[in-house]
């Protein structure tokens, strides 16, 4: 992503990340063995999403554009799952 990326568009990638996350949880807790490591760690990684969001309303443009390079790879690596 380039550095003059808008915080608006990295706050929607990171919501797009959180709802992944989110619905991996669901999916987890509605399975037919819920694997407690797993539900933790990606509840982690949603409390990430929440502090990165707030962290956009000060963020310079160097911390946007290092945001949205991570929600980037983010949304690749869960796209992949």
């Amino acid at each position: 992503m380039s550095e003059n990326v808008s915080p608006q568009a990295v706050e929607q990638l990171v919501q797009d990340v959180s709802n992944s996350y989110a619905e991996e949880i669901r999916k987890e807790r509605d399975s037919a063995g819920p694997n407690s490591e797993r539900l933790k760690t990606l509840k982690e990684e949603l409390a990430v999403c929440g502090a990165d969001l707030l962290a956009l309303e000060y963020a310079s443009a160097d911390e946007v554009a290092e945001i949205a390079a991570r929600y980037a790879a983010r949304s690749q690596e869960l796209g992949g799952q």
